[in-house]
């Protein structure tokens, strides 16, 4: 992992942006994080966007997340932002246009094309950040992680005994072989459902939620669209972390 910039934000909070061989990152750590008070991690998870994109939702949850004492973290996903383009993922992402103006149903096959290949390229570049940020005094771990693309971060918590929750948002597109995997997540976990999210299947979110083999598992749903999720969501997600990485 090399640092490429550093800042302080307003909060106190420090901004590191690195990179781990091609893979750009960012790194948030509260100004109480030290070698001597190492912290928890929070791994921010978000859709293939480009972080340059999304970068403002990004920092506002890194920054929650440091007001109670958490660091955070995230990485470039393949194929997205600044990273080499990825002919098979813009084939897909093409097909899944065509089917949604098209008002066609989304295929099996195209979820499959368009989320799986990522799951798999894309959970050992995580592996890979977790191992690098777990090295730095600053530190401690234990380890959670939030956010979507939800197949992420259910195969992360299948083979990632250092993640102990998760919080999951579940607004995209899961395969069925997904489904599978849930019934071996055992870590406890939060999720949130936009009851109507124009763009996730109410029906297939509930059934993933059912599969899940946590004995603590809790699903918030909230009416709205898929950016209307309301300020307190946020705030009981903050509280489910608290309790599982302190």
């Amino acid at each position: 992992m090399q640092f490429t910039t550093e800042q302080r934000l307003d909060d106190g909070v420090l901004e590191r942006e690195f990179t781990l061989g091609e893979i750009p990152g960012i790194l948030w750590t509260p100004a109480s994080a030290s070698a001597s008070a190492p912290v928890p991690l929070i791994l921010l998870g978000h859709p293939p966007l480009g972080l340059r994109r999304i970068y403002p939702r990004l920092v506002a949850r890194a920054r929650h997340a440091a007001a109670d004492g958490f660091a955070a973290a995230t990485i470039e996903l393949p194929g997205s932002g600044d990273r080499p383009r990825w002919a098979a993922a813009e084939q897909a992402h093409a097909d899944l246009r065509r089917a949604l103006e098209a008002g066609e149903p989304v295929s099996d096959e195209i979820i499959d094309a368009l989320i799986l290949p990522l799951v798999d390229k894309a959970v050992p570049e995580w592996q890979a950040a977790l191992d690098a940020l777990l090295s730095l005094p600053e530190i401690g771990g234990p380890v959670g992680y939030s956010g979507g693309v939800i197949s992420i971060g259910v195969r992360l918590a299948v083979v990632e005994p250092r993640i102990v929750a998760a919080g999951f948002f579940a607004g995209s597109f899961v395969p069925r072989a997904m489904f599978e995997e849930a019934r071996q997540v055992t870590i406890p976990l939060h999720v949130l459902l936009q009851w109507d999210d124009e763009g996730n299947d109410r029906q297939a979110a509930l059934d993933l939620f059912d599969a899940f083999g946590s004995k603590e598992k809790t699903l918030h749903a909230n009416m709205g669209g898929h950016t209307g999720v309301p300020q307190f969501a946020g705030e009981d997600a903050a509280g489910f972390f608290a309790r599982h990485l302190r």
